[in-house]
């Protein structure tokens, strides 16, 4: 089996005969071909098989309401005691409603979670995540906030809970491995859904992560989970997929998906990218503490953005709306304001 991976271009010298890449703001036209047998070679776009060039570059439908033809920024909201990037700061439901509203002004999405998925937890009782974010999410709607909030949950219980509180998004890092009642769910309430890539459970998930190719490996899994989805009669329209970046991955996992990115947009789907403070940006920066992350959480952001990733989750959200700001006015031909 032969993989596409488009060489992902934002350079306003724009090679003629270049094609847009997933409807969005990057052009290519050339594609390396990679496969498990053979070394990858380089051909021109032209020469890339009609149903695959179809799938890279078919403009991808709006999400939740948002078209994703420009980056998209998701804003972390963790209502846990123990998350690893800030330590319970917004467990409480009033300083959680306050996040929200402050990131919702450089966010389009809130993506609220009640169950910490660090390397080494454990698995929260349904009630208790319930009672963690769906007050949070009630609120939050109460309060007047129109923006699309994401659940991040592995559970049904959870995510019908939250989604009738006002949630938009179900957001589930298994990938409907976890609970296999929770894909019947999001097909029955229609709801958009993000697919993430995981290896094993958080407790167990970085004692020995083991791949063939990681990049190839990450790619079949998310076609193969993409296409259970799909049977389950959730529209592909509705469905964004995350290669799981720290999820069962140790760094050289990582980097290697950070640098082949631009290979899932062969899935036909927008792609979300989760890098924020994560270990191996402490490990590689030399910051030790999760909060002191931000430049190394920018950085790959902005490595995603020139790949043509339409979401990236992040903690640090006006830092990385202004950093995407400007990488914006020197890479497109307009400002994000413009759009």
């Amino acid at each position: 089996m032969e993989y596409f991976r488009p060489i992902a271009m934002t350079d306003p010298a724009r090679a003629a005969g270049a094609l847009t890449l997933a409807g969005g703001w990057c052009w290519f036209d050339r594609v390396e071909v990679l496969s498990r047998a053979a070394a990858s070679r380089m051909i021109p776009a032209s020469e890339v098989p009609a149903g695959v060039l179809h799938r890279l570059t078919a403009p991808r439908p709006a999400f939740a309401g948002l078209t994703v033809d420009r980056p998209r920024l998701m804003g972390i909201l963790n209502v846990t005691p123990d998350s690893f990037s800030d330590g319970g700061r917004f467990f409480g439901a009033e300083a959680a409603v306050a996040q929200a509203r402050a990131m919702a002004g450089a966010a389009e999405i809130i993506d609220v979670g009640g169950e910490s998925t660090r390397p080494g937890a454990v698995e929260v009782p349904v009630a208790e995540e319930i009672a963690r974010t769906v007050p949070v999410i009630r609120a939050l709607r109460e309060g007047g906030l129109d923006a699309p909030i994401s659940i991040d949950t592995r559970k049904a219980v959870v995510a019908e809970a939250a989604l009738q509180a006002g949630a938009t998004i179900v957001n589930d890092v298994s990938a409907f491995d976890f609970d296999p009642t929770l894909g019947p769910l999001v097909a029955r309430m229609a709801a958009p859904v993000v697919l993430m890539h995981a290896q094993g459970v958080p407790a167990t998930m970085q004692d020995n992560p083991l791949y063939a190719d990681v990049l190839l490996d990450v790619y079949d899994a998310l076609a193969a989970r993409l296409g259970r989805a799909e049977a389950l009669g959730i529209d592909r329209a509705r469905i964004v997929l995350d290669p799981g970046i720290g999820f069962g991955k140790n760094q050289s996992h990582n980097l290697a998906l950070l640098r082949g990115l631009s290979l899932f947009h062969g899935l036909g789907c927008p792609i979300l990218l989760g890098t924020s403070r994560k270990r191996f940006i402490g490990s590689i920066g030399g910051a030790d503490r999760p909060e002191d992350r931000a430049p190394g959480s920018i950085a790959t952001a902005l490595a995603g953005v020139a790949q043509g990733v339409q979401i990236t989750r992040v903690h640090d959200v006006a830092e990385t709306r202004q950093a995407l700001r400007l990488w914006q006015a020197m890479n497109t031909e307009h400002l994000e304001s413009d759009q």
